[in-house]
């Protein structure tokens, strides 16, 4: 009997063992084809030495939209001596904007997320192995972000980053505003579209703010277009466009800008069209039935310095 039991026990081990290495095997970015297929992308799209729109370079390996095709163009065109980025609210990193960045051009980099079992993916992530990538686990606030960076600079990177993408679904305007002790050449920032164009609005600041416990919609988030476009000026950038899914905003420093197209705010805005909230009947609300259902909650407008209402 116990022989049996331990032959059943080595036996479901194998199997288990062969799972890991076929997750692991399948989870290898560094010989993902879709890798192959975003590096010939690359160089069709560096041919180009200009464009009518940010939409023409996108194409997607590892963003969520097509935000690794702009990244791509933008870091071959653009002078960028330190090739470091900085990201946050990565999740576990399998989609997001710098992995292809990290894996295809071997920048070095820090990414920040609020949970310790994403983090401690990222460490066990092949690419922890194989690149330059610190992960770190933080809840961001306006009051440790630049320690935060601080500590990633302190191990022997450049103040002038690359590329700094912000995307927390949260205080994101705010976070933004408080870093001071790097400066990126790029930034690209994740906008909340159902703001609208017009507006400055960001979400009132709160340091403990969670998507998921703000509203049951989880519509209510984050910073409009106009209140990112307002302080990239204040903080010497100029504003390129947003990808055609209209959830991240482009911004390039202002000495770096070259040739690159200067849009306006409202001729760079795209509306989002993507649904995240159902009704309970499994029906996705659309459109600007989406704003209906966040009416009445609280915005901060940086123009008037005041509380408002949608």
């Amino acid at each position: 009997m116990f022989g049996r039991l331990q032959r059943f026990i080595k036996t479901k081990n194998r199997q288990i063992s062969k799972i890991e290495d076929l997750h692991r095997i399948l989870n290898n970015d560094l010989k993902n084809p879709k890798v192959n297929l975003g590096q010939i992308q690359t160089h069709l799209n560096n041919q180009k030495d200009s464009y009518n729109s940010l939409h023409e370079l996108e194409f997607q390996v590892f963003s969520q939209f097509g935000d690794d095709g702009i990244i791509q163009w933008l870091v071959n065109k653009i002078d960028i001596p330190n090739k470091v980025f900085v990201e946050f609210g990565v999740e576990n990193y399998r989609e997001a904007n710098t992995r292809f960045l990290l894996i295809n051009n071997n920048w070095s980099g820090l990414v920040i997320d609020g949970s310790k079992e994403n983090i401690d993916y990222v460490k066990n992530d092949i690419i922890s192995w194989a690149h330059d990538i610190h992960a770190v686990h933080s809840f961001i606030t306006k009051d440790n972000i630049n320690k935060l960076l601080l500590d990633f600079i302190g191990q022997g990177y450049n103040r002038e980053l690359g590329i700094l993408s912000i995307d927390i679904d949260g205080n994101d305007y705010w976070v933004w505003k408080e870093i001071n002790v790097v400066n990126p050449v790029i930034v690209i920032a994740e906008y909340n579209a159902l703001f609208g164009k017009d507006k400055a609005w960001t979400i009132p600041y709160q340091e403990d703010f969670f998507r998921l416990n703000a509203h049951s919609s989880q519509l209510y988030w984050g910073t409009s277009l106009k209140a990112l476009y307002i302080l990239a000026k204040e903080k010497g950038y100029e504003f390129i466009g947003c990808n055609r899914h209209g959830n991240n905003a482009y911004f390039i420093r202002s000495d770096k800008i070259g040739n690159l197209k200067k849009v306006s705010c409202e001729g760079g805005f795209v509306d989002s069209k993507f649904r995240e909230y159902k009704i309970p009947n499994g029906d996705w609300v659309s459109g600007a039935k989406r704003v209906e259902v966040i009416k009445g909650m609280p915005v901060f407008n940086i123009e008037t310095q005041q509380i408002e209402k949608i």
